[in-house]
């Protein structure tokens, strides 16, 4: 295909938009009197940090304008979820936003949970904030570390991917899964903690706060560092609010508003942690409150694990949580409940239940109606990065290419959890 003819189709697109009024104001080439440039930053570019396209026009290194495309990577895991039981959907809510997919199978399990009317154990609910909270931890070091990346500092990246690396053997010793870890199962955990389990928290806990203060030390207060991140991509705490913005981004530009205390769950109110904020909403203050939330993050696995409580680590729910291996193949009760909820065949109440929980990247949320089936009738995820992925386009207006792709680096946009 020749250039010319790449060039008009990508016209096409931005006039498109423009004509069905997107709820952006995409200016054309006629628009101005200098001539402008289209750019097209992605769908396959490292910069994107996965597979979505911005179509930038340019007037040379500023930014006048830019639509926004997703779907490269959709998956349909709501219509895939309504035809599978409710604990085989575990392993798709992995692969949203895979940087901190426990999150996302606890809050799966809850919201069936909700639905059950399922009490989980105290024990369980503690297990589930420790892994919860590493999956936070490991989330926002990704995106900071990243962020150093972006901006040319790599020796930060390689300091906290390591602890990255030391949360996943956590996980490992847990679940036996890394990045997609199918973890827990509704009513609870799949198994208890072990010793090894233990001693590896413990030894990281020890281990990480030197190394993540290290890493504050190479960014925090580095000139080139500051210069290429404050007042680069910002947002008003209004416009935010009107996004939809909630997580980081939100509390970057000075509102605290976090599931975790305005809806407790899984025993929160029960742990001494604050909210950190920002002020101005840009770039610096996102990678800030972030690194904040990190050490929030330390105090609440910290009190998790000092006052883990004894008891069960699951619900006693037979209908819904498979009974342990070496129990199926001595009680014939036992077997039959194995059978039963492997081939799908329990049935769950008629209702309508919302849950949320705080994500990495925000509110993660899950609406699902049950007409009394095996499978959902109906299920939604409300990912947050597809609601404040929309005022990207916005907040890149007016800056160079290279700060766009520092704001979308800090906003934290995961592909699979945009698409879904």
């Amino acid at each position: 295909m020749a250039v010319n003819d790449t060039l008009d189709g990508t016209h096409k697109i931005i006039e498109e938009a423009r004509d069905q009024n997107f709820g952006m104001n995409v200016p054309m080439l006629n628009d101005f009197s200098q001539e402008l440039t289209t750019l097209n930053l992605g769908p396959t570019h490292p910069a994107t940090h996965g597979i979505f396209q911005n179509i930038l026009q340019m007037d040379g290194e500023r930014i006048v304008s830019g639509v926004p495309t997703i779907g490269y990577i959709h998956r349909a895991f709501e219509k895939i979820a309504e035809r599978r039981p409710f604990y085989q959907i575990t392993p798709l809510t992995d692969r949203m936003n895979y940087c901190s997919s426990p999150i996302n199978n606890m809050g799966w399990h809850m919201t069936v949970e909700k639905l059950l009317g399922v009490t989980v154990p105290k024990r369980a609910q503690y297990m589930r904030v420790i892994m919860m909270e590493l999956a936070r931890i490991a989330d926002h070091l990704v995106c900071n570390g990243i962020l150093g990346v972006d901006t040319g500092a790599f020796t930060g990246f390689l300091y906290v991917f390591e602890e990255r690396e030391n949360i996943y053997e956590i996980y490992e010793e847990v679940c036996g899964s890394r990045l997609t870890t199918n973890m827990g199962r509704v009513g609870g955990m799949e198994r208890d903690f072990s010793d090894v389990a233990i001693q590896k928290l413990r030894t990281w806990l020890k281990r990480f706060p030197d190394v993540m203060r290290e890493f504050e030390k190479l960014f925090n207060r580095n000139r080139i560092f500051m210069d290429r991140t404050i007042d680069v991509g910002g947002i008003t705490a209004e416009k935010a609010l009107n996004y939809g913005f909630t997580g980081p981004n939100l509390r970057a530009t000075g509102v605290d508003y976090d599931v975790r205390v305005m809806n407790p769950y899984s025993s929160y109110e029960d742990f001494d942690f604050e909210i950190p904020v920002g002020t101005k909403g840009d770039t610096y203050d996102r990678y800030l409150v972030r690194n904040a939330e990190i050490w929030q993050s330390l105090r609440i696995i910290e009190q998790a694990l000092e006052n883990l409580p004894e008891g069960p680590y699951h619900a006693d729910a037979p209908h819904y949580y498979l009974p342990p291996k070496q129990a199926v193949y001595k009680n014939m009760e036992a077997l039959i409940y194995h059978f039963k909820i492997i081939m799908g065949e329990i049935d769950a109440p008629v209702g309508e239940v919302y849950h949320s929980v705080e994500g990495g990247n925000g509110e993660l949320g899950f609406y699902l109606i049950s007409d009394g089936g095996r499978t959902p009738y109906r299920l939604h995820f409300r990912r947050p990065c597809f609601i404040y992925y929309q005022a990207y386009p916005e907040m890149v207006v007016g800056q160079s290419l290279s700060d766009a792709i520092l704001t979308l680096s800090s906003m934290n946009v995961i592909a699979g959890e945009l698409d879904a």
